[in-house]
């Protein structure tokens, strides 16, 4: 399975949870020690593919933040991602985070929605026409919501419950709503964790959630990708992050597959 990463995701770019020291080093020592995994360099998306979605008065005040460089890199990461997940399961290992950006503002250390560019990138080069986005960070993704909420042709689902087996019960509803979808995109928070600001998932849940993915695309004869959103106990993130790529890569068989 490839995973798109740059060595400038470990840099702190802001004071926030997002970009603490460690982070993504974190998830990195674990994911290196997995020979099934390939690991690209991210590259940067056009000024195009943000405007898509995005003001331009929003993209010029990340620009004044001196934050575009990163935040174009992270969204080109998902561009490639979904590329990639058209035939293969992938994730973006990318910062900062995307899915508390709407159109014209962005909170919660989010800058560019990096899973909407992607999803639309794919739609307007007419790689796909329908489309899943499954949130499964602690957080609801307003920002993704907001941009692609009202398409008629995007289906978008933020779990949200007070125990588990509810939770995973509403992630198989979700996808098992639809069918004929062309790709199904993960944004993958994992501060849901019951180590983590959510204290409710196991990490076999992610697992699990990842192999539920997987199926769905195998059965509507689509892909999937997931994107890097939040997650903050660095004690657990690797191993968390894992347990999704594993789950994605079941069903698939032969080289790549995981030995687990």
């Amino acid at each position: 399975m490839k995973i798109i990463y740059h060595h400038v995701f470990t840099n702190v770019y802001d004071s926030d949870p997002a970009a603490a020291p460690g982070r993504m080093e974190a998830i990195m020592k674990v994911l290196a020690e997995q020979e099934w995994l390939e690991f690209l360099e991210a590259k940067a998306t056009s000024r195009e593919d943000i405007a898509a979605l995005h003001t331009d008065f929003h993209i010029s005040q990340v620009v004044r933040e001196g934050l575009y460089e990163i935040a174009a890199l992270a969204a080109g990461g998902a561009i490639q991602a979904a590329e990639i997940g058209l035939s293969e399961p992938c994730l973006a290992l990318v910062r900062p985070p995307g899915h508390h950006a709407s159109a014209n503002k962005s909170w919660g250390f989010c800058h560019f929605n990096n899973i909407a560019i992607a999803i639309s990138a794919l739609l307007r080069r007419r790689r796909i026409r329908r489309a899943m986005i499954l949130d499964i960070d602690l957080h609801f993704g307003d920002g993704t919501v907001n941009l692609l909420g009202n398409f008629s042709n995007i289906f978008i689902c933020n779990p949200d419950a007070e125990r588990r087996a509810n939770y995973l019960a509403q992630v198989e509803g979700f996808l098992k709503s639809q069918t004929g979808i062309d790709i199904i995109g993960i944004s993958a928070g994992f501060d849901n964790h019951h180590a983590d600001w959510g204290g409710l998932l196991e990490t076999s849940d992610y697992r699990r959630i990842g192999a539920l993915v997987k199926k769905t695309a195998t059965t509507n004869g689509g892909g999937c990708f997931a994107v890097l959103e939040g997650g903050y106990n660095h004690r657990v993130l690797g191993e968390n992050v894992l347990a999704l790529l594993t789950g994605l890569a079941e069903g698939q068989g032969g080289v790549g597959a995981p030995k687990r």
